[in-house]
């Protein structure tokens, strides 16, 4: 019982004389802190997830608990830090950086956030750590970030996809349905070991047009705080996400107007998905029972009817930049049915 605590701590430090996980929480869901993980790497398209944390940080009330040490964790060869050079001589490195702070929403109710680069190495001994420091802490929902390439236009909201075993805060949030099999990431591991030691556990993926993946799209990031506070009781801002959005919104169209090509294809995926809502619609109508569908109930079931109409796309090319996915090569293209 000795060796493990010290096994796990060689992986991070903890501040001392670190925060308080605590605050007022009233009929707050959770009980304990909420903890959210948002990994860099594997399931960052549009850099959602990074943008989001990053804001979060940034925006509400935040102290450091933990510094993980990404010499045990990060192949540097893998992924290659950035070194500044002068001209004369190297100046400085920006290196990869993993960490936990304790945060404070706008009603006062105390989370966890982890966020960084994903480990490459030992995640078994990783996510061991990090079940230490939920029970640590008092964690009793864990919530994961990621956001997901998908050939959705830009002009359409963002939807999000949960999972998980936490059925009662997912709630009517649109699911995938299927099973797969598919590569992991440490992020995945996360929700399958912690949910594996009891605890309550949320997934969200928000989609992120394929041809946009490369670039900031805040977009999806504001849809996944949205999503977040929903299903873990917390109050989050969003507004400076929502207007950067309808920033990058407003110049997505001034140059879609210039290219003709990419064009026509942002109006194929406008006409598909249009289509897909109008028959989603339809069906719907036909049982009073049943509301309309939600942005993310179409965003969840969107995939499949692109799938029935792949060969309406034919003959369109984005070319290497509107192609390309997120930057980890192991992750798979678009449209995917391997990605939660």
């Amino acid at each position: 019982m000795d060796e493990q605590p010290h096994e796990n701590r060689s992986l991070y430090e903890l501040e001392f004389p670190g925060p308080t996980v605590s605050g007022p929480r009233g009929d707050h869901p959770a009980g304990g802190p909420v903890l959210v993980h948002a990994l860099e790497g594997f399931a960052d398209a549009g850099h959602a997830v990074t943008m989001a944390a990053t804001h979060l940080r940034e925006a509400l009330d935040c102290q450091l608990v933990a510094t993980f040490d990404t010499d045990e964790l990060i192949d540097y060869r893998s992924r290659r830090p950035v070194i500044s050079f002068s001209g004369e001589q190297f100046e400085g490195i920006d290196m990869p950086r993993l960490t936990m702070h304790a945060l404070v929403d706008n009603d006062g109710v105390p989370f966890l956030l982890l966020d960084g680069a994903e480990p490459d190495l030992r995640w078994e001994q990783f996510t061991t750590a990090i079940t230490a420091l939920a029970e640590q802490f008092g964690v009793s929902q864990v919530v994961g970030l990621n956001s997901i390439p998908m050939a959705v236009p830009h002009t359409r909201p963002s939807g999000v996809i949960g999972h998980g075993n936490d059925a009662e805060a997912l709630g009517d949030l649109p699911r995938w349905g299927n099973e797969m099999k598919l590569p992991s990431s440490a992020s995945m591991l996360l929700e399958l070991r912690l949910g594996s030691a009891g605890y309550r556990t949320v997934g969200l993926s928000a989609h992120v047009p394929h041809y946009l993946s490369q670039n900031n799209y805040p977009g999806a990031s504001a849809a996944l705080l949205s999503a977040l506070g929903r299903v873990a009781g917390l109050n989050l801002p969003v507004a400076a996400l929502e207007n950067a959005a309808a920033k990058v919104l407003a110049q997505v169209d001034e140059e879609v107007a210039g290219n003709a090509e990419i064009g026509a294809v942002v109006h194929a995926l406008e006409q598909q998905y249009d289509a897909y809502v109008q028959a989603k619609a339809e069906r719907e109508l036909l049982s009073a029972e049943e509301d309309l569908p939600s942005g993310d109930e179409l965003g969840a079931e969107f995939e499949k009817f692109l799938a029935e109409h792949a060969a309406e796309f034919d003959g369109f090319d984005l070319g290497s930049d509107a192609d390309a996915g997120p930057a980890d090569p192991d992750t798979p293209g678009e449209p995917r049915r391997d990605t939660p």
